[in-house]
């Protein structure tokens, strides 16, 4: 399976979506999300697997929403995302297209409480937390955003004079970067761009993996 670039219609198959996310539209567009956005994203992980399948299995996630416990009821996510990790939090090759371009990201996008308690502990420790210090910083150099949900005050046990008191305020961390909309989008340029930007998130991603992990806790 040869990624060959997202369809041409990929982008404005979502912006479509955002104008109207209902059924009707989804069911007369569902041909152009075949085609245009899964196959190829479906393709690109194909390819990257023997690279950055240590992780786990590459996967799509799913098209539709979960609005149980959401105010906000629209059916269809206005992007498709794609990943391989050995399980969430314990870091992740992460990909994504939709309206904003071609965006991937790696690191832990959610940290079961397990899974914080380890993160803290590591930086905490001096040797450790300096090294994910470097990590983060030359992913900042290199155009990545740094993100995360963060408390507004320090962690309990710790003090606000820390000096990596910033990473230990996180519940999260993870670090992402997009390309906007352009011609490559549509080209073998892309599998040529994720897996350059992967690459560089390898660092964060081993040590997401030797320091955090996956949860203890059974997967719901």
């Amino acid at each position: 399976m040869t990624f060959h670039g997202f369809g041409e219609h990929a982008i404005d198959f979502y912006d479509g979506l955002e104008a109207d996310n209902s059924k009707v539209y989804w069911d007369a567009h569902k041909h152009v999300y075949q085609g245009d956005v899964r196959a190829p994203m479906e393709a690109l992980l194909a390819e990257l697997e023997p690279e950055f399948g240590g992780l786990g299995e590459p996967k799509v996630f799913r098209p539709y929403r979960d609005v149980r416990f959401s105010k906000e009821k629209t059916p269809y996510k206005t992007h498709c995302g794609g990943v391989i990790e050995q399980g969430r939090g314990g870091g992740a090759y992460y990909v994504q297209v939709g309206p904003l371009g071609l965006t991937v990201g790696g690191g832990c996008f959610h940290l079961e409480a397990d899974q914080l308690a380890r993160f803290r502990t590591a930086v905490d420790d001096s040797r450790r937390g300096e090294a994910l210090v470097k990590i983060i910083a030359k992913l900042a150099k290199a155009g990545f955003e740094i993100k995360g949900e963060q408390l507004k005050t320090k962690p309990r046990g710790y003090e606000l004079d820390h000096p990596r008191i910033d990473l230990l305020r996180h519940k999260s961390l993870y670090a992402s970067f997009t390309w906007e909309p352009d011609d490559v989008l549509h080209e073998r340029g892309s599998f040529d761009r994720v897996r350059k930007a992967w690459r560089q998130l390898r660092p964060l991603n081993e040590w997401a993996a030797d320091h955090v992990g996956v949860s203890d806790r059974p997967a719901r």
